[in-house]
Parts: C-alpha cells; sequence; structure tokens
C-alpha cells in the first residue's frame, strides 16, 4: 500500500463519500465507514476499486465506543495505521426543544459527538508513534449561531467545534492538526425534505446564490488534510456561501 491512510466515517454517501473519492483519486488508501448502508458503501467502493483506486469498506456503528474500537483493530491489522481521520458520520432532527426527548438527545450527542471522540481516542497513539496525524472532524454553520428546533444538533455540533479546538491545542507538538469544516446548505440526504421552493428560498438567503454539493465540503476537507496546510490547526472552516459569515 502506498499513500496515507485515511478513514472516513459515514461515507456510503454525501459528503462522506464525496470525500472518499476525492482522497482516493489523490493516491490515498481510503477506508469507507458506513453503519446500516452497506449496499451503498460496497456499491462506491466497487465503482473507485473499478478503476484501479485503494479502497474498502468497514462497517461500525461509531456511536460505540467498542464497535469503534474493534474498526480500528481490524485497520491496524491491514495497514500501520491511520494518518488521516475524517469524522463525518451524523444525523440530523428537527424538533421543538419542549419536544425533545431524552433518547432524542442522547442519539443526537452520541452520533454527532461521543463518536467523535472515539474515533479520534483511537486514531492518535497511531498518529502520536509516527509524529504525523491529519484529523478533520464534520460540525454545522448551525454549531457556531445555533439552529430554531435543532437545539440537540446545533448543540452536538457545538461540541464539535469545542472538541476540535482543545485536541488541537494539546496535538500540535506531536505533528496533528485537528481542524473543521462547518458546512452551511448542502445538498444531501439531510436536506432531501427540502421542497423546491425551500431551496429557492435558501438560494436567496445566501450571498453566492448557490446551494452547495457534497464536493464542495469535500474539497475543504481534502484542503486541512494536505501536507501543504501544516501550519493550519484549531480552525473551523466555513462551506456555506456566506449564510453565516
Amino acid at each position: 500500500m502506498s499513500g496515507r491512510n485515511v478513514l472516513i466515517t459515514g461515507a456510503s454517501r454525501g459528503i462522506g463519500a464525496a470525500t472518499a473519492e476525492l482522497f482516493a483519486k489523490n493516491g490515498d488508501n481510503v477506508f469507507i465507514n458506513y453503519h446500516r448502508s452497506q449496499q451503498q458503501a460496497e456499491a462506491l467502493c466497487s465503482r473507485l476499486t473499478f478503476y484501479g483506486y485503494s479502497v474498502q469498506t468497514v462497517q461500525a456503528d461509531v456511536s460505540s465506543s467498542a464497535e469503534v474500537s474493534a474498526m480500528f483493530e481490524k485497520i491496524a491489522a491491514i495497514c500501520s495505521g491511520i494518518d488521516v481521520l475524517i469524522n463525518n458520520a451524523g444525523i440530523a432532527q428537527t424538533k421543538l426543544f419542549t419536544d425533545i426527548s431524552d433518547e432524542d438527545w442522547n442519539t443526537i450527542l452520541s452520533v454527532n459527538l461521543s463518536s467523535m471522540f472515539y474515533c479520534c481516542r483511537a486514531a492518535l497513539p497511531y498518529m502520536i508513534r509516527k509524529k504525523y496525524g491529519r484529523i478533520v472532524n464534520v460540525s454545522s454553520m448551525w454549531g457556531q449561531v445555533g439552529g430554531s428546533c435543532e437545539v440537540h444538533y446545533s448543540a452536538a455540533k457545538a461540541g464539535v467545534i469545542g472538541l476540535t479546538k482543545a485536541l488541537a491545542m494539546e496535538e500540535g507538538l506531536s505533528g496533528i492538526t485537528v481542524n473543521c469544516i462547518a458546512p452551511g446548505v448542502i445538498q444531501t440526504d439531510m436536506t432531501s425534505n427540502l421542497s423546491d421552493a425551500d431551496f429557492a428560498a435558501l438560494k436567496e438567503e445566501t450571498p453566492t446564490g448557490t446551494i452547495g454539493t457534497p464536493e464542495d465540503a469535500a474539497r475543504a476537507i481534502f484542503f486541512l488534510a494536505k501536507n501543504e496546510a501544516s501550519f493550519i490547526t484549531g480552525q473551523v472552516l466555513g462551506v456555506n456561501g456566506g449564510f453565516v459569515v
């Protein structure tokens, strides 16, 4: 195997899939993590390997500490450990604050925030040993400013930003950078419930007059993971067309 070893969580579709494709096409060895979307993950893997790229799937529920540990053990048996970790797995839910149940709260925080803690904790021993690592976490513009009817989601994504900044301070001397992107409105499964009228209204509110694509987010992630970005750490890169400035 040549190139860096890259793990992307929640990579079966959307931003994760676009990111997996971009890293693979640039010569990295990509591990596509999925939880339940086996068919989509394997289809992406088959398409990329058909063209000669180094890609394989790894199944795990990243909101489970035990499953994350098992996934990293499996990866370590294949390669020398992860060089680049992209914490992308996430779910959203729209609810009035007074309707959010304990289960809703715990699920949103587990998938969107605890998963990043588990994956960073599992990846860091390999990175520290090599004195090299790139971690990019996917937050949201609602983690920066808060979203009405998405209090639990906003809280989790704000936590991602806090984790990113604190971990960057701790791991800088080990040659590890930790950054995150904060996407705005991106056309993925998470926004599939929006109507054409909703998208038109969002375009009007966005200075660029456009809706983001998974590829827009993937390019930002790839930039932060490049060796040339070694002097950038603890930063939040907004990928939102100017929706939040």
